[in-house]
């Protein structure tokens, strides 16, 4: 008999989404979708090993002082967890022991800032890309469409090629530290996702459909392992029929929103790999 699939929701210090990717989680199959406080984290009181999938959901860590989820870095990465070491290595554990993470919007920034992503080979714990303002100096609410690379090693994505997802953010524009960089994303297929147009699969530059701006369209990335995912746009915010911008206008929808095939594949992948 496989072991449950155990999914934690890390909430606390201005995080706001955290409700919805619990939900996600167990829509998608999770036995148990805990929403877990970072005070309790830190206090020892909850342990990540006893868990497969980690969320990071949206918000405002700290109300973005400092930058997008900069404080709440400077958080994981030095206060000591009771017992010893900072939440940051039990994460590095977490995915060494072949666990899946996945960060959403403000969970996004908080682990590319960590270092977590993406980590190009194995260097955890080094930051080499960002994600700061909109090009266009303002808070972004909207639908975009994203290409899925189907050659990319992300688990969250298999056999998907394209969604419909909305934003909401005013730093979301994808910038890497260098060229070397942007490269090495694009030659390892960890540009996961793309900001494309509605009409094809073409990644744009342009507004509004690249709504930040992001360098080379990137959306979401993901490590080597592709274990460890991120992206700005919310899956958590599109499960069902009804929370699509045109519901009622559209008939034919699925009930099932694109958004939760993600979860769906991690859910999947845990009680296959047996973790």
């Amino acid at each position: 008999m496989s072991k449950p699939v155990r999914a934690i929701v890390i909430t606390g210090h201005g995080v706001n989404c955290e409700k919805e990717m619990a939900h996600a989680c167990r829509l998608a199959g999770a036995d148990a979708a805990d929403i877990v406080h970072m005070a309790e984290l830190l206090a020892g009181r909850v342990r990540l090993r006893d868990y497969q999938l980690l969320n990071f959901p949206g918000g405002f860590l700290d109300g973005d002082d400092l930058g997008s989820a900069k404080a709440g870095v400077n958080r994981l990465r030095y206060a000591a967890v009771a017992g010893g070491e900072n939440l940051l290595a039990q994460i590095r554990s977490f995915v060494g022991d072949g666990k899946l993470v996945i960060g959403v919007c403000n969970g996004f920034q908080l682990l590319v800032k960590m270092g977590l992503l993406p980590a190009l080979h194995g260097d955890y714990g080094r930051q080499s890309v960002t994600l700061t303002c909109n090009e266009r100096g303002r808070f972004e609410d909207r639908w975009v469409w994203l290409r899925v690379d189907p050659d990319s090693p992300c688990i969250f994505t298999r056999g998907l090629q394209r969604l419909y997802l909305p934003v909401r953010h005013g730093e979301g524009k994808f910038v890497a530290q260098s060229g070397a960089v942007l490269a090495a994303l694009e030659a390892k297929r960890l540009g996961v996702l793309k900001y494309c147009l509605p009409e094809n699969d073409l990644p744009t530059l342009d507004y509004p459909w690249n709504p930040n701006g992001s360098e080379a369209a990137i959306a979401g990335i993901c490590d080597e392992s592709g274990r460890v995912f991120g992206l700005m746009p919310h899956p958590e915010a599109y499960q069902h029929r009804t929370h699509h911008p045109r519901w009622s206008r559209e008939p034919e929808l699925p009930e099932e929103g694109m958004g939760l095939w993600l979860f769906r594949n991690a859910v999947e992948y845990i009680r296959r790999e047996r973790l």
